[in-house]
């Protein structure tokens, strides 16, 4: 009789240990592959792709939605449509599977506005001045008129000069001799109650209009908040205004000053309501129906 094998020993069958038969991983060779995901394709109006259990092919026309589910409409080279649900892997797009998906909602396009908020015109080809004018009284006044309205004084037609002084109104009005198709706009810096400015531009006929801010300088009529200070400062009477401020925030020269205050003024935004109101009545005025 066959001695038991010694304890710890292991059965074999043909040599082989049933531990050597059933050990290791018994998936060895046989590694899983991850399928790759189908990549979804924004259903645009006229992609094409290809039905991949029909074979049909056609440019993508329309959507359809049914009990059953979203459908596409593909019209093929003949102008024959068909319907297609939007099943995922469902389509094949240059030979390689896709999903197709509604294409998201594009938010509508905001027309381009200029600095004045009004509507940009593009294409702006140029244009015959008109024979009204708007008049400012010196060059910083029109420097920031131009910065904000010029575009739509360039649409209208309309020509900004300066007086240099609101002192010559009276003799440029005698030599412009204004009339009907022939308006004047003056704008006016410090135009308030009892000023010689409101005494220079009274009774000054039907064909003129003077409009204004209460500001002793144009320069005012930015907000201090687009300029970086909490507000402008007091200058005693008698000093240069512009030199004055220069001095209390430590601007340098009032060319140091200037070009701050131009560079701070993007859009009307920057722009106190009394000056943006001013300059609109202005526009308003000079452009009216029958004044081209």
């Amino acid at each position: 009789m066959a001695a038991a094998p010694p304890v710890g020993d292991v059965l074999t069958w043909n040599g082989v240990s049933p531990r050597d038969m059933y050990g290791g991983d018994i998936f060895a060779g046989h590694a899983r592959t991850k399928k790759k995901p189908v990549p979804e394709l924004p259903a645009d109006r006229g992609v094409v792709v290809e039905d991949a259990a029909t074979g049909w092919c056609g440019a993508i026309v329309g959507f359809e939605k049914t009990y059953d589910g979203d459908f596409v409409r593909l019209e093929d080279g003949q102008g024959r449509t068909r319907l297609f649900a939007m099943r995922p892997a469902a389509f094949l797009a240059d030979g390689a599977p896709v999903t197709l998906v509604r294409p998201k909602a594009r938010p509508a396009a905001r027309p381009a506005v200029s600095a004045s908020g009004s509507t940009r015109v593009e294409g702006l080809r140029a244009r015959v001045a008109r024979g009204s004018r708007i008049w400012v009284e010196g060059v910083h006044d029109a420097a920031l008129v131009e910065r904000v309205w010029g575009h739509d004084l360039r649409v209208e037609g309309v020509v900004v000069e300066q007086l240099e002084g609101l002192d010559n109104l009276g003799a440029r009005l005698a030599e412009f001799d204004p009339g009907p198709g022939r308006r004047v706009g003056v704008l006016a810096d410090h135009l308030v109650t009892g000023s010689k400015e409101e005494r220079l531009t009274t009774n000054l006929g039907p064909h003129v209009m003077v409009t204004g801010h209460p500001y002793i300088d144009v320069w005012q009529a930015v907000k201090p908040k687009a300029l970086g200070i909490r507000a402008w400062p007091t200058i005693p009477r008698g000093e240069d205004w512009k030199t004055g401020v220069c001095r209390e925030l430590d601007w340098g020269t009032p060319q140091d000053g200037w070009r701050r205050v131009y560079s701070a003024v993007n859009s009307f935004r920057d722009l106190e309501s009394n000056l943006i109101g001013a300059v609109e009545r202005l526009v308003d005025f000079v452009t009216e129906p029958g004044e081209g």
